[in-house]
């Protein structure tokens, strides 16, 4: 099976520093969407894996989160794209969960759910938790310079077998070239 890991918040859509609290606030990022329908076009099946701190900090309930969800599902329809799977972490920073990037439990349900080996499996982030995690599972760790990506780069830190692309858009045309 070919798989993709997204990370939501800076790939595929803006990012806030006040959370993305309501579908309002959701915006996808030019090209993302359709990058996303090029994955499905070529045979991947997509899973978003995503820290959402602010419903353990009490910024938004689950309806609210399904809600963005779900506009983000719609807003892939005409493009012929789909999600298979989202992936997500309540919690707060503080919790120390063992789901929260760059802990590896998000990765690791998505392995056993979709029945996959994460060995080489491409992991899309804009943030070193995103790539952490992907590192420690044997994944590819992908960074896009979208949302906090140039921050990341900029930073270090990084893994080494990190690729790095302007946004999904550029990501998914050398997955799929």
């Amino acid at each position: 099976m070919k798989l993709v890991i997204l990370d939501r918040d800076g790939v595929i859509n803006y990012d806030s520093a006040n959370f993305i609290k309501s579908p309002e606030e959701w915006k996808p990022i030019p090209g993302s969407l359709e990058a996303i329908a090029r994955l499905n076009q070529s045979g991947y099946h997509v899973v978003v894996a995503t820290n959402q701190s602010g419903i353990g900090r009490g910024l938004l309930d689950m309806t609210a989160l399904n809600a963005i969800h779900d506009r983000m599902h719609k807003a892939l329809t005409p493009y012929g794209g789909r999600i298979d799977a989202v992936f997500f972490c309540p919690h707060a920073q503080d919790l120390d969960c063992a789901c929260r990037k760059p802990k590896t439990g998000m990765l690791q349900e998505i392995a056993q759910r979709f029945n996959v080996n994460l060995a080489g499996v491409p992991c899309i982030g804009d943030g070193l938790r995103d790539l952490q995690a992907a590192h420690t599972v044997g994944a590819q760790p992908i960074l896009v310079l979208t949302g906090k990506g140039k921050k990341t780069r900029d930073a270090g830190g990084m893994p080494d077998n990190t690729l790095v692309f302007s946004d999904l858009a550029e990501a998914v045309q050398s997955l799929t070239a």
